[in-house]
């Protein structure tokens, strides 16, 4: 008798957590705005969250692989992070203080300088923005306006800095072309159909001509901005050896490089910072997300002879908040002192080479990619089939360039990392010479499968996996965990999502079969992430 009364308290417990938990999606749907997004795929209302896992209000738990769309570098709650916050609340200090100088800030400022790349922090200056990364972007361009008396920006195809008007410009997904743009290398839909170093070396001529070409259309511009890493685009690792001819490039031009670290900084991709991959030291860093211990945070970091700008020439109410700063200071120092970047690299490689067994078992996932603890999967519809010329493919793989054949010979290549079977030029000799390309020029992979993207993301939910999409059509499907990450928590993950891909591979949406199971592992049950937390 005692047993069926708790079963039943129990049972109108959960039923008033559905209750609660419907009635705020309800009230969601109905008063906010439609221009809403991560709501609309996650129909989820957090209650409570500590490092990877997140419990919602209906009593399920999840792995968070989104991350503050990469913004907890500790994950929830973390233990240095509820200190910093406490220490500052407790000691009575502002938590607002504009522009002034105060102890939590002076703390921020040092910490931050030194974990800049080689040559920047030595004589580093800093802005503090309104607290979003769009913001910085929008100062970083208004700086280095200011810096050159020029006013074109040069940005990448597939790029994303942000939604505020010059952020959304230099974006990929401008409605509107008011920035000049340049291919960004990728090897499984390289605009030149190569890919590889040899894609990566027409990428950086294609950005020299423009630059150098007085009949380009484009003046030499105020500034270059880029991501090392571009996320939204679809987790697309720059090569090490474009990043360093890019910097080569806009140096000997007196360019200004902007580098957008706003989601790549802090750890995430096996480095403190994404460029320090390619030992580039950009001129300008915009930086957000990790750096406010999940509080909102944006600055912009540039060298000393770029701020020629007057005071007021940029400014926000939030720019000094105080919480963000210490809630930074503690997570820098910590993802610094504990290695945090290294462990990423090591666990990355580790969960991409597991990952890469999906795409050899199911022809839907098409490309496994990514650096450090920054991942994705690009999912494709195999039966639409590859090759040149159908108009589904040439609408998945529009780029910035195709290939077209021969491409003339010349200009400085790559370094000792380009290879290619193209004869060299005779000192003198201007003939435009041909650079022998693959047999399989010009083969398009498969079109983007959103639709099967999506069945993904919905699977993964339903195991109690949070992850993101992203990339062109969104069909990346995205992983973005804490630095955090155990070892027992990422092969639940592993498990958790090859569990979702094997699930829609063998629907009418995946329309493939196949087994993908990650071996030597066994799924906890739906909704009770093993090594959570």
């Amino acid at each position: 008798m005692t047993e069926s009364v708790e079963a039943a308290h129990e049972g109108c417990a959960s039923g008033d957590a559905r209750l609660l938990h419907d009635g705020i999606l309800r009230r969601q749907s109905a008063r906010e705005s439609a221009a809403r997004t991560y709501a609309r795929a996650l129909p989820i209302v957090p209650v409570r969250a500590r490092g990877l896992t997140i419990e919602g209000a209906d009593g399920r738990r999840y792995l968070d692989c989104l991350s503050g769309a990469g913004t907890l570098a500790l994950g929830h709650h973390h233990p240095v992070v509820l200190e910093a916050v406490r220490d500052v609340l407790d000691s009575g200090a502002p938590l607002h203080a504009l522009d002034l100088a105060t102890p939590v800030k002076d703390a921020f400022v040092t910490e931050l300088f030194r974990t800049l790349p080689p040559g920047l922090g030595e004589r580093a200056r800093v802005q503090f923005c309104g607290p979003a990364g769009t913001d910085a972007v929008e100062a970083a361009f208004k700086l280095v306006r200011a810096a050159t008396g020029r006013t074109g920006i040069m940005a990448f195809a597939g790029a994303y800095h942000g939604m505020t008007d010059g952020a959304l410009a230099a974006s990929g997904h401008a409605p509107d072309v008011r920035v000049t743009r340049l291919p960004y290398p990728q090897d499984y839909r390289c605009p030149f159909g190569v890919g590889g170093p040899r894609g990566a070396e027409l990428a950086a001529r294609w950005a020299e001509s423009v630059l150098d070409d007085p009949k380009s259309g484009v003046p030499l511009p105020a500034g270059m901005i880029l991501e090392p890493v571009q996320g939204e685009g679809g987790v697309l690792p720059a090569p090490d050896a474009w990043m360093r001819r890019i910097r080569q490039l806009t140096e000997e031009r007196s360019v200004p490089l902007i580098a957008d670290e706003v989601q790549t900084g802090v750890g995430r991709t096996g480095a403190f910072w994404a460029v320090d991959h390619s030992g580039v030291t950009p001129d300008v860093m915009v930086l957000s997300k990790a750096i406010g211990g999940s509080l909102p945070l944006a600055v912009v970091v540039y060298r000393d002879d770029l701020d020629v700008w007057p005071p007021g020439a940029h400014a926000g109410t939030f720019r000094g908040n105080q919480l963000a700063m210490a809630a930074g200071t503690a997570t820098l120092a910590y993802v610094r002192e504990n290695r945090l970047a290294e462990r990423a690299a090591t666990l990355g490689a580790r969960m991409l080479s597991r990952l890469r067994e999906l795409s050899s078992q199911h022809p839907c996932v098409g490309d496994v990619r990514g650096r450090g603890l920054m991942l994705g999967l690009e999912l494709v519809d195999p039966e639409a089939g590859a090759g040149a010329g159908t108009a589904a493919g040439a609408a998945a793989n529009a780029g910035t360039g195709t290939g077209t054949g021969a491409v003339p010979e010349g200009g400085s290549g790559m370094g000792a990392e380009t290879t290619g079977p193209a004869e060299a030029s005779a000192p003198g000799d201007c003939t435009a010479r041909p650079i022998a390309l693959p047999a399989d020029h010009g083969r398009r992979p498969p079109p983007a499968a959103p639709e099967i993207a999506a069945a993904v993301q919905r699977e993964c939910l339903r195991r109690g996996l949070i992850v993101e999409l992203g990339g062109r059509h969104a069909s990346v499907v995205r992983l973005l965990p804490p630095l955090t990450l155990t070892d027992e928590q990422s092969a639940a993950v592993l498990d958790r999502l090859a569990d979702a891909v094997e699930t829609v591979a063998r629907s009418d949406t995946g329309r493939v079969g196949g087994r993908s199971r990650l071996p030597g592992r066994q799924l906890p049950p739906t909704g009770c992430p093993d090594g959570a937390g």
